[in-house]
């Protein structure tokens, strides 16, 4: 795997049956059963179940909203794997 940035995360959003989304960003927020939370890079490994609500994801000059819920969102080595039973992009 090529090395990133020291500013980016590869971020994958996927539903039940599809990939929703996939590629590097700068930032992700999500809305979690703990409360919302941020993701930059260097961010330590994480493991929280999502709630309904979007996850925003900030890309080089663009933001993207996908909307998810029944799932979990993970962060290991600067990458973020967002895994919903519903998810698409708003």
């Amino acid at each position: 795997m090529a090395e990133l940035g020291a500013h980016e995360l590869q971020v994958s959003v996927v539903s039940a049956d599809q990939e929703v989304w996939s590629g590097t960003a700068s930032m992700v927020v999500a809305r979690t059963v703990e409360g919302e939370i941020g993701i930059l890079p260097g961010h330590q490994p994480l493991l929280a179940i999502l709630a309904a609500g979007e996850v925003r994801i900030t890309t080089e000059g663009s933001r993207l909203i996908a909307n998810a819920e029944d799932g979990f969102l993970s962060v290991d080595h600067d990458t973020v794997t967002v895994v919903a039973r519903n998810a698409e992009l708003a």
